[in-house]
């Protein structure tokens, strides 16, 4: 999800498959944006071969957090921290994207393996695209249209407990991804720089 067609300094929210070498596990890349500023990655490999079924991504966005999962396994969590002096993503309505793009300068093992062009055309297939419960905005100069927004995310049931906090099963989700299959995490490369660190993680 972005809103960078519409703001200089845009809010994202990502979920990015990077490729592999053949045999090798898959690699899932998420990522969020705040006021154009990125930077907080975290991979993981997945636990299957997501080219061999379709498979359950979603990710679920409140005034509280925002967390990503996987066949109805959370796999990451944004928690706002406005309280640390944090921008968070609470004041721009975003779209969604689902697209396939050439990362090869970085994506797999860090760009050093290139895309085999030989195997183009690439396909990506979705089932089930859905956006339960979303608020449409269409006015993004005026705040009529925000505040309208606002008041129904707070009072719907994903802005009110107990979807303003994990549950002790997302927590376990968490823990195990942890455990067995991050392999790059942004709060270990900068975790001073970043003081929600402390609080993404349980």
């Amino acid at each position: 999800m972005s809103s960078q067609a519409i703001y200089k300094k845009w809010c994202e929210v990502d979920f990015e498959f990077l490729g592999n070498v053949s045999g090798q596990p898959y690699v899932l890349q998420t990522n969020v944006y705040i006021q154009g500023v990125g930077a907080r990655e975290q991979q993981i490999y997945l636990w299957f071969d997501p080219t061999a079924d379709f498979h359950e991504y979603g990710i679920r966005w409140n005034q509280a957090l925002i967390f990503f999962w996987v066949d109805n396994r959370v796999i990451r969590v944004f928690h706002n921290a406005t309280d640390l002096g944090l921008p968070y993503l609470d004041y721009q309505p975003m779209y969604t994207i689902a697209s396939i793009w050439n990362g090869e300068s970085w994506a797999t093992e860090c760009g050093r393996i290139k895309v085999d062009w030989t195997r183009a055309p690439f396909i990506a297939s979705y089932t089930g695209w859905n956006v339960p419960n979303a608020c449409k905005v269409h006015n993004t100069t005026g705040t009529d249209d925000l505040h309208a927004c606002y008041r129904k995310v707070y009072l719907s049931s994903y802005g009110r407990a107990p979807n303003l906090a994990l549950s002790q099963t997302q927590i376990a989700d968490l823990r195990w991804v942890k455990e067995n299959y991050i392999i790059y995490d942004y709060c270990t490369k900068n975790a001073t720089a970043t003081p929600e660190c402390a609080r993404n993680w349980p």
